[in-house]
């Protein structure tokens, strides 16, 4: 991805300084780049419905009977409920402040969204939010098959929720087998993600030289200002929010609890990847943290795919940048949807390299904003991605030493 990145830019420059308002550099965006571009997007679009249903029944599923698990599951769904509204919060807070997507000139921003109607439909529509109200009733899907294919994902994912509310409660051998398939389902969707995201430095290569070809040096600004702001956010969240829990409610050291918890911090930036980090924090878990063995696999094992705190904040972040991009002003009510929204795709976004790319995709076309301005971050984002995936495995640990509190087993610190 990086190398696309760079040969998207560096040709989309030399494209801009040489060709600028050439025919010869229009017939090349519009017939090869532009189209390019758009199939690499339509093709993670293609996967994003199956990937919600499946994930988010599983992360149902995966929970079992709340009452059986007692204070260890409700513990785990309160801690991973609250600290991914926090992260998501304070996302949205440092975004609203520092403003790191405007700046564009208004010329610039004419290129950009110049010659595509598809696109002005969807900011004409951006720019008339729903009601609370309409919001509250329009979540409850009438045909759920209609909403998934209409692009209401917040409706799918509501069923999706439901269906996995509705599989877990259903204790029967057929309901086993149906769980065994919507896991395949899972499996096979994420595959198919591996293969798309193969080509992404095609496809990256493509959407980043149409951008640098229309708007040169600006773009580049740009992005270097949403990189920091993405940082800024993952480490207060690392170091503020989770030393506090630890300290806090979990009545540990934050010294100690970061030393210990080093080496899957270390692996889970070297791989991007929470479920590859998985059997590290396990050991650090025990052995470093002397954390009770049944509740670190219990958060752990379950933390590796709901309890994406890194993944939410990036998504929200995300998302407002390229409102404020594309000069999209998203209300109040919209950017508590998009709260929401990151909130669910923490909890149910893959724990692989680039698993929330689908879902930022999703969330973008679901407040109307163009869905190729996800171009401009992919190129970054294995680099983010990286960063975010040591804050998920922080987080994880974080949420097992704040469990662990007052469990039975060894002490917790």
């Amino acid at each position: 991805m990086l190398a696309g990145l760079a040969l998207g830019i560096a040709a989309g420059l030399v494209a801009h300084g040489t060709l600028g308002g050439d025919p010869a550099l229009a017939w090349v965006l519009t017939w090869i780049a532009q189209p390019v571009g758009k199939i690499f997007l339509r093709l993670l679009f293609m996967l994003v419905v199956p990937l919600i249903f499946a994930a988010l029944v599983l992360g149902v599923t995966g929970l079992g009977d709340l009452r059986s698990l007692g204070r260890i599951g409700l513990k785990t769904l309160a801690y991973t409920v609250a600290v991914s509204a926090i992260a998501v919060v304070l996302g949205l807070v440092l975004v609203n402040l520092l403003r790191p997507g405007e700046g564009l000139s208004e010329e610039a921003r004419a290129r950009l969204t110049s010659g595509a109607a598809d696109r002005a439909t969807v900011m004409a529509r951006a720019q008339a939010p729903r009601s609370g109200m309409e919001l509250l009733t329009e979540i409850v899907p009438a045909n759920p098959l209609r909403a998934a294919s209409e692009g209401d994902m917040l409706a799918w994912m509501f069923f999706s929720l439901l269906f996995g509310i509705g599989l877990s409660r259903t204790r029967t051998e057929a309901a086993r087998r149906l769980e065994d398939v919507v896991e395949g389902l899972y499996d096979v969707t994420m595959r198919l993600i591996g293969v798309v995201i193969s080509f992404a430095p095609v496809g990256v290569a493509a959407l980043l030289f149409s951008l640098t070809a229309e708007l040169g040096l600006e773009i580049l600004v740009q992005l270097a200002r949403y990189v920091g702001v993405v940082l800024l956010a993952l480490a207060i969240h690392q170091f503020v929010v989770y030393s506090a829990a630890v300290a806090w409610l979990g009545k540990m050291s934050p010294l100690r609890f970061f030393r210990g918890v080093e080496e899957a911090m270390i692996t889970a930036f070297s791989t991007a990847s929470s479920n590859a980090t998985l059997p590290t924090a396990l050991r650090v878990a025990e052995e470093n943290l002397k954390l009770p063995a049944h509740v670190s696999r219990f958060v752990l094992t379950l933390g590796s795919t709901a309890n994406q705190n890194g993944t939410a904040l990036f998504e929200g972040v995300t998302v407002l940048f390229l409102a404020q991009f594309y000069g999209i002003d998203l209300a109040l009510g919209q950017q508590a949807l998009v709260l929401f929204i990151c909130i669910l795709g923490g909890i149910g976004t893959a724990g692989v390299p680039a698993g929330s790319i689908p879902v930022v995709a999703m969330i973008l076309g679901t407040v109307g904003v163009p869905v190729e301005g996800i171009g401009i971050i992919l190129g970054v984002d294995r680099f983010l991605d990286m960063c975010r995936t040591t804050l998920n495995v922080t987080g994880d640990l974080a949420a097992a030493v704040v469990v662990a509190r007052g469990e039975s087993g060894p002490s917790s610190g």
